[in-house]
């Protein structure tokens, strides 16, 4: 049985910590209790993804190359990672490539998600592409 609780105020705070010392608790049966920052919406997602799309549409090329919206998702993320100083990692994949280590956008946290589109926003807008109003 999950059950998970968004704390917004000390009410909510009450009624968790109620719920916990409800529960049986032993040592056959233990508990899990994580408290954790939320991660970015499906509203922050979809619209990084339509960033993503419009950038591809665009006909902008990178490395001489025009690229996906999938690929500028890679790029982006990347980007960002390096410009939060949040770093990047290349490595040898398991046939040889070079891949990025890159951290996973359904792992962010809001304000995480945030960053990354305000980043794409910004390169976007630097380098002239016209961006859909996502608002």
């Amino acid at each position: 049985m999950k059950k998970i609780f968004i704390l917004r105020n000390t009410n909510v705070v009450d009624y968790v910590c109620d719920y916990i010392r409800s529960l049986e608790i032993n040592d056959v049966k233990p508990k899990k209790v994580v408290i954790d920052e939320l991660t970015r919406t499906g509203e922050q997602n979809a619209k990084f993804h339509a960033i993503c799309g419009d950038i591809a549409k665009s006909g902008i090329e990178w490395m001489g190359k025009q690229r996906t919206a999938e690929q500028w998702k890679v790029l982006l993320v990347s980007g960002h990672a390096v410009a939060t100083k949040e770093g990047s990692e290349i490595v040898a994949g398991l046939e040889g490539e070079f891949i990025n280590l890159r951290e996973s956008t359904a792992l962010m946290t809001k304000a995480r998600g945030s960053s990354l589109i305000e980043y794409a926003v910004a390169w976007a807008v630097q380098n002239g592409v016209k961006l859909n109003d996502y608002n």
